[in-house]
């Protein structure tokens, strides 16, 4: 034995258990005697606990446990089970000497001889109170997270297996798709889609992509418990292990059909918006043509229906002169077209009886469209009467039918029918609320597809052909529409045949005043007169004077208002009749008949127009002429004015 080898204490086994156990300080290690009575301490005891082993040597371990818990004497309890089954093990609240709380691990194993006889308990206590708080965090955040995901109802949240099946469901879920969990849980999520969605199994390849991309989104309609349809945004997400394992989707589901019908309302408002500005835009332009159109017209008009009164006795020429007059008259009809569709048409509204005004023009109709075409039609026994111009609707209806007989070459039936609706707001794009008289023409042709519906009613659109249409007949017939306060609604699907619905106001009879039926008495011939005719078109002008100096009558012109009121001024007492048009730059006619009425309230004055522009305040007592106008209608116009009842008005309105 050396020196060094002898220098070092010779250690026993039960030393160096004892030396092990006293240097472990992340373990309460300690001896109970059989009655519970602590017999020995290590540091990590002492570090837990906080006695040292002279304070808790010979005293009951029992002080370590809670109130609560030696008011069940859990510690006899738990020395009992130790010695019986061999073993105690539990976790639960523990005191310290502070009277702090720990949350222990404790295992109590019996220690016994040889022969079995109960030496007393050895006791190992570990502090788990950071990993119980942990723990308790986790459940807490855990919990908040459950009632967060629950307490949603506006969107539904759920989880998906790894092959689609429902997981979890939260009340948004319910709410949405009307399922309680207990009967979907379990289920394959698929059932939400449509039956054209699961066709193209696009469920499957939703999951395929969020799979591969981790993510997947898309819009698209679902379907509830009750079989109703809504619009939703769907997200899912793949959820993945600490690995990298598929474990499951995160499905996100938000009831967005609100959003998209209104996300649609404003769409179509604004491409409305849009079609009305560029129709708006096109009025315009259609309107001015027309009118420049008109004063052409009534030119040609005028010279031929002298130039017919002057012809030498030659048949073929009248024939040559009779067809340029039946020309330009079909003229003015395309004319009357263009300006129904720009809303200027000058419209004499009466009540009119819509099924007595149909059958009035049956004949005309089945001429016009043909035998091989049947036309039915369906009225009611009594339906209100409509406030419109009747001339203007037969020509409509006509129209409509016309086009109807068009689109069924093959052959087929037109069918009339007329109902009285209620509207309210928003039930017919573009009424207002009120009663109304819907007027519907329904064949059974070709129907169109939706590009041509869209673009059916916009002038000069036409699909009949180079030189079979003008393409005005629906503009004109909308136009009419419009301007009658009433709508023209076109309704049509390639091959199932078109309805064109003619939309008009109903008539207040309490208010409305009937038209005299009673045709007019011949007039006498009217002495000679000196007009003065104020025209801004030098060929207009012209021709009006010529019509009147023809029919005997003295003309003077005046190009303008201002010169108007000027000679007026000079020869006042030579002035018979004024004849204004109404379109003039500077002073328009119903501005000069202002002038005039302030200075000479008994002056007689006409206005010629071929626009409906006009203050309504002031159409009643002033005589009109429409352009283009003839020698007859010129000659009737000036006699009826110039009558002597005609002579006294009661008040002379302000017209501009």
């Amino acid at each position: 034995m050396d020196i060094e080898e002898a220098a070092t204490p010779r250690l026993t086994r039960e030393d160096r258990y004892r030396i092990l156990v006293e240097g472990i300080i992340d373990y309460a290690i300690y001896m109970l005697d059989p009655a519970g009575v602590v017999t020995s301490w290590n540091k990590g005891a002492q570090r837990f606990k906080g006695y040292t082993d002279h304070e808790i040597v010979g005293q009951h371990f029992s002080r370590f446990y809670t109130v609560g818990d030696r008011a069940t004497d859990l510690p006899a309890r738990a020395l009992m089970i130790a010695e019986t089954e061999g073993r105690f093990e539990q976790e639960g609240w523990r005191v310290r000497k502070d009277g702090s709380l720990m949350w222990a691990h404790v295992l109590i194993d019996p220690i016994r001889t040889e022969d079995g006889t109960l030496l007393g308990f050895a006791k190992v206590t570990r502090d788990l109170t950071e990993q119980q708080a942990t723990k308790a965090a986790l459940r807490q955040s855990e919990q908040r997270f459950r009632l967060l995901v629950q307490g949603v109802r506006d969107y539904a949240i759920y989880m998906l297996d790894p092959t689609g099946r429902v997981t979890s469901w939260n009340k948004g879920a319910q709410r949405f798709k009307g399922y309680s969990d207990a009967e979907i849980i379990g289920e394959h999520f698929s059932r939400f889609y449509t039956d054209e969605d699961r066709a193209t199994d696009l469920p499957g390849t939703a999951l395929a992509t969020a799979t591969k991309e981790g993510r997947f989104e898309a819009e698209g309609w679902r379907i509830r418990k009750d079989g109703s349809r809504f619009w939703a945004n769907v997200v899912i997400d793949a959820i993945r292990g600490d690995h990298g394992e598929l474990i499951g989707f995160a499905k996100i589901t938000r009831d967005i059909t609100e959003r998209r019908d209104a996300q649609q309302a404003l769409e179509e408002t604004r491409a409305r918006f849009i079609q009305s500005q560029k129709m708006e835009a096109v009025g315009q332009l259609t309107g001015g043509v027309a009118h420049d159109f008109n004063n052409l017209l009534a030119v040609v008009l005028g010279n031929l229906e002298l130039a017919r009164k002057r012809l030498p006795p030659d048949p073929k020429l009248r024939q040559l002169i009779d067809n340029s007059i039946q020309a330009a008259h079909r003229g003015a009809t395309l004319t009357k077209r263009m300006l129904a569709f720009a809303r200027r048409q000058e419209l004499s509204t009466t009540p009119v009886d819509v099924p007595d005004l149909i059958r009035g023009m049956g004949d005309m109709l089945q001429r016009s469209i043909g035998l091989n075409i049947p036309v039915i039609m369906q009225f009611p026994l009594q339906l209100p009467h409509v406030l419109a111009d009747a001339n203007q609707l037969e020509l409509v209806v006509l129209n409509l039918c016309v086009n109807a007989r068009d689109a069924t070459p093959a052959g087929g039936t037109i069918t009339l029918v007329a109902r009285e609706a209620k509207v309210s707001a928003e039930d017919v794009q573009g009424l207002k609320p009120g009663n109304y008289v819907c007027l519907s023409v329904i064949d059974t042709g070709e129907g169109m597809d939706a590009e041509t519906l869209a673009k059916a009613a916009e002038p000069f659109f036409t699909t009949k052909g180079v030189g079979k249409g003008t393409g005005l007949g629906l503009s004109m017939a909308h136009g009419f529409a419009e301007q009658s306060g009433g709508r023209l609604l076109l309704k049509s699907v390639k091959g199932q045949g078109t309805t064109a619905e003619l939309w008009l106001p109903e008539a207040d009879m309490s208010k409305a005043i009937q038209p005299d039926r009673q045709a007019e008495p011949e007039l006498p011939k009217l002495d000679p007169v000196t007009v003065l005719v104020v025209d801004d078109d030098a060929l207009v002008l012209m021709n009006t004077a010529a019509m009147l100096e023809d029919l005997g009558h003295t003309v003077v012109e005046a190009v303008s208002g201002e010169q108007a009121l000027r000679i007026l001024r000079r020869s006042r007492e030579t002035i018979d009749l004024v004849i204004t048009d109404q379109m003039m730059p500077g002073m328009t006619g119903t501005q000069l008949i202002d002038a005039i009425w302030a200075e000479y309230p008994d002056m007689v004055a006409i206005l010629a127009s071929g626009y409906a522009e006009l203050p309504q305040n002031g159409l009643v007592p002033v005589p009109r002429l429409t352009k283009p106008f003839g020698q007859s209608e010129l000659a009737r116009t000036l006699m009826t004015s110039l009558r002597p009842e005609g002579l006294v008005l009661p008040f002379r309105p302000k017209l501009a």
